[in-house]
Formats: structure tokens, sequence, C-alpha cells
């Protein structure tokens, strides 16, 4: 039984598509649906380049209250976009018990927090970004499908499909 279902982001341009999925399960299943995105960390050359401009005091501020702030912000764009794109709107949104915007490698922090709510079930699209590789999975959802202790249902990313409908 489907008790719960947790539903990672990309927020890229699909991220509607996959949601329908995830709302729609949780609809049939009255299923709790719990959404997540991540951010993944600053990379080592914006950190030196922040660390040639800031002092350690200055940079240790701006790492921990611009990122709290940072994330924070996401978080309410992300519930504003919900309430734009659901049809049904309030009927909808109350199937979504909370939406997390945490910082971390994306795969391990969907794992964590399956594991963490005790969810039945994952929810992620298959890509995020078109890379041009022959692989249909990108790096987050081949890790997570690896790893996961739960099914996962992935939803594929149509234009990734060639027209002979491989």
């Amino acid at each position: 039984m489907i008790r719960s279902i947790l539903y990672a982001t990309d927020l890229g341009i699909y991220a509607p598509v996959v949601m329908q999925h995830a709302l729609g399960m949780a609809r049939g299943f009255s299923a709790d649906l719990y959404v997540i995105h991540v951010v993944e960390p600053m990379g080592l050359f914006a950190e030196s380049v922040l660390q040639s401009y800031l002092d350690e005091q200055s940079l240790n501020q701006l790492q921990q209250q611009g990122m709290h702030t940072m994330l924070m912000n996401i978080e309410q764009r992300v519930l504003d976009s919900f309430r734009d794109d659901l049809l049904e709107g309030d009927q909808e949104l109350a199937l979504i018990r909370s939406v997390k915007v945490l910082q971390g490698e994306p795969a391990q922090i969907i794992l964590e927090q399956s594991l963490k709510l005790e969810v039945d079930l994952l929810v992620l699209g298959s890509h995020c970004q078109p890379t041009g590789a022959i692989t249909h999975l990108g790096r987050t959802a081949a890790r997570v499908i690896e790893l996961a202790q739960m099914p996962v249902y992935m939803v594929p990313l149509l234009h990734r499909r060639h027209r002979s409908g491989v």
C-alpha cells in the first residue's frame, strides 16, 4: 500500500509534467505527497572567487545566512509555481504535506529524505538536462534507482525519444 510519496524535482521545464504524475498517484492512493528540490553545493571555482574578495568571517556569514535565505526563497517560489500550475488548486495543494529545498548532492539528499520521511514511493523525472549522451537517465536518476530502498516511479522525458519509438 502506498501511503506516502516523495517527489524529487529539478525545477526544470518538464517539472510540471512530472508533478502531474506525482499528484495523480497521490490522489489515486490517497497518499501524502512530499516535494523536495536539492541545490548542489557551490563549485570550487565560485568558492575560490569568493575567497579572493571576502575575508573568512564575511565568507562564513555569506555561506550560512545567504544560503539559508536563498533556499527559503526557492521554497517559496516552488510553492507559488504549484499554486499557478495546479489545475484543481486547493484540492491538489492539500495533497502536498511539505516542500523542502535542501543543499547537497542530489541523489544522496533524495535518498536520505526518503528514509527520513519513510515514504513508500519515489517519483522523479528520468533526466534533468539534455546532454546528448546515449543514456536516457541522468546522473541523479540513475543513482537514485541504483540505491533506493523503495520503489521508484520514473517519468520518461519525451524529448529524448526518437521517432522510431526507441
